[in-house]
């Protein structure tokens, strides 16, 4: 049994080296070992150098693997929905400092999976993951990178609205992104922009959590989700598109959305738009291998049952035409301890286990627009993680992080 320090330090030497039997670059597939990766900082400096420093702190981690910190490309780590208040009605039971709390609780356990660098899908009303995002980069509380979505963009009544509920019980506008129209359009997208947002997020369909019983419906007119790009863009911002039904998700890539999430129900015609216009697919694949939570609704398991039908099917077609895929995996929907579940959902659906990590890193980076970590070299960030096992013979060996160094700082070690 491993026994693990999970307590963030700092070494106090001014240089670390990080030694273990192997690691893995992501680039090219190679294994290499032994491995040596001098670390000054919060940047590597040298990766298996001629001559290592004599005064170094050695961290020596044996029969593991390195590899670079991981992205996750979709994630909620202000609440999942089996902590709190059932997840129908914990929107108007619960508050933004509940689900900011729960945050760091959950950003933490995603960070000790070895996932250092995340992108938030949208949170209940009140910026809860802008004020995770915050509270992390000031260094008090200890969790990934985050570039958080605030207040996803829905019609009114659609997926990523709050329904269920009386009249006038958390009835939401455009500042909460709650928006019908171009006018108010505008108006969500620059008031995410001006409370910190990094990315916007869209619900182009309906959805399976959510009121309604089609849940691949086309949400927001072709217009509408033109509209919400051009604006992100004007803000610097990219945009990442929930949809599941084939309409809504070829919409949102002539829109010019960033990335699909989910992409149920895919088709040729989508895959070739894609691949013209660099689209990426987030396929959260896990959540079809997943229990649903204890008292789902019944319209919730049909949708569910539905879609599950179609996704596998997509995410193969997705693999086999090349198209960019960035990891992702809706963590909230299951437990945020099961995040890396997320790589052998993929590999056995079809994936390399190299594609799978490349998913996770360079990919991921790019989609994100980061160039200055994802790959174990010189001049990087000190995003470092450790494995058991070889992820090339056994992608399961993802599941098994022992080892977590983010930004410089040792999160988690044996």
């Amino acid at each position: 049994m491993l026994l693990c320090n999970c307590v963030a330090h700092q070494s106090f030497a001014d240089t670390i080296i990080i030694r273990a039997d192997r690691m893995i670059d992501v680039t090219t597939g190679k294994l290499i070992g032994p491995a040596s990766i001098v670390v000054e900082g919060n940047k590597i400096v040298a990766v298996n150098p001629k001559a290592l420093p004599a005064d170094a702190e050695t961290i020596d981690l044996g029969d593991r693997t390195l590899l670079p910190g991981l992205f996750d490309m979709h994630t909620h780590l202000t609440f999942d929905f089996f902590t709190g208040d059932h997840w129908t009605t914990a929107a108007v039971k619960e508050t933004p400092a509940d689900w900011a709390l729960y945050g760091v609780a959950f950003g933490r356990q995603t960070l000790e999976a070895g996932f250092t660098t995340v992108r938030e899908a949208g949170a209940w009303p009140g910026f809860p993951d802008v004020a995770l995002m915050r509270a992390v980069e000031a260094g008090r509380v200890t969790g990934p990178r985050i570039y958080p979505a605030g207040h996803a963009l829905s019609i009114t009544g659609g997926h990523c609205d709050v329904t269920g509920f009386a009249p006038g019980v958390m009835e939401l506008g455009p500042n909460q992104g709650i928006a019908n129209g171009v006018d108010e359009i505008l108006q969500a997208v620059r008031y995410q922009a001006k409370h910190g947002v990094k990315v916007i997020k869209v619900c182009a369909t309906s959805g399976i959590f959510s009121a309604g019983k089609q849940p691949g419906a086309q949400q927001y007119s072709n217009v509408e989700l033109r509209t919400i790009v051009e604006e992100a863009s004007r803000h610097g911002l990219k945009v990442m598109a929930h949809a599941h039904g084939s309409e809504g998700i070829l919409a949102a890539v002539k829109a010019g959305a960033a990335s699909i999430e989910h992409g149920s129900m895919l088709t040729h015609e989508i895959i070739k738009e894609m691949k013209k216009r660099g689209t990426y697919y987030v396929p959260t694949i896990y959540t079809w291998d997943i229990l649903l939570p204890e008292n789902t609704p019944q319209d919730t398991v049909n949708k569910f049952n539905f879609l599950k039908s179609f996704a596998d099917k997509s995410f193969r077609m997705a693999v086999d035409s090349s198209v960019n895929i960035a990891f992702g995996t809706d963590s909230g929907t299951f437990p945020h301890i099961e995040t890396g579940k997320e790589f052998y959902a993929m590999v056995r659906r079809g994936m390399t286990p190299l594609h799978a990590l490349q998913a996770a890193t360079i990919n991921a980076a790019v989609l994100l627009g980061v160039s200055d970590r994802a790959e174990l070299k010189a001049g990087k960030l000190a995003d470092i993680i450790a494995v058991d096992g070889n992820p090339l013979n056994d992608i399961r060996a993802m599941d098994r992080v022992v080892f977590v160094m983010k930004d410089g700082e040792i999160i988690k070690t044996d």
